[in-house]
């Protein structure tokens, strides 16, 4: 399982990217983003995918006029400020939260195992939200195994998503689903061997270009870097999973 280095690689946006519709083919306007920047994917390329991306294409949206708070979510909005409808949902996707400081952010553990900030959720404007994919894994492997028959390269996938941290302030990005490469990576160095979780270094990296709220810029591509091949998934490395 371990790892042979990677001692530089290269990573870039896909960009113009259209606003991606609910109910649209990802792999099918990643490719056309393809044909129109005359850009080609090359094996070994790992396409970096942002979470709010994926859940558009497969329609994970909420309206918030549906949602009718709780007791719990009222409690939630008055000491946080989110509106008490966001609130519910994030109690609904979690087993558990806790607030980094007295007004949040809210850290939760989201029914898929992962500790998330918000539980994933991502406001959509005023009126609705969007929810995480119901399984990040199998949302890779479905986008790896389309971009491979469109394009015909041998690529990976990552999704990434923005969250912040319990202790500071600010938001970094982390690995919620993969295909193709393997989640954890074993570097050894003087006789000792260290498990580091490659898939959010991936997504981190790709975080630099994909940017935050606005950006527009919904996928990267980064080439040159080694990893193992696997679908083992981001699932397989959480400490809680369903």
């Amino acid at each position: 399982m371990t790892a042979a280095p990677t001692s530089g690689f290269s990573a870039f946006a896909l960009e113009p990217f259209p606003e991606l519709q609910p109910g649209d083919d990802l792999a099918g306007t990643i490719t056309d983003v393809l044909s129109s920047t005359s850009t080609e994917l090359r094996d070994g390329d790992i396409v970096v995918v942002a979470s709010k991306a994926v859940s558009i294409a497969e329609k994970r949206y909420v309206d918030l006029a549906s949602v009718t708070p709780g007791p719990k979510a009222l409690e939630l909005s008055a000491k946080t400020g989110k509106p008490a409808e966001i609130a519910q949902l994030i109690l609904d996707s979690s087993s558990e939260h806790f607030l980094a400081t007295d007004k949040g952010p809210i850290i939760a553990r989201h029914t898929l195992g992962y500790q998330l900030t918000s539980a994933g959720i991502d406001r959509a404007g005023t009126e609705g939200a969007w929810l995480l994919p119901v399984d990040p894994d199998a949302s890779a492997r479905a986008l790896r195994d389309a971009l491979i028959t469109y394009t015909g390269s041998d690529v990976a996938v990552v999704i990434a998503d923005s969250d912040g941290r319990a202790d500071r302030r600010g938001a970094t990005v982390i690995s919620i689903g993969a295909a193709g490469v393997a989640p954890l990576r074993v570097t050894e160095h003087g006789g000792k061997k260290q498990e580091e979780t490659f898939t959010d270094l991936i997504a981190a990296a790709a975080g630099i270009i994909l940017g935050q709220r606005g950006r527009g810029a919904p996928v990267a591509v980064l080439r040159g870097i080694a990893y193992e091949a696997s679908d083992k998934g981001v699932a397989s490395m959480l400490h809680h999973r369903p």
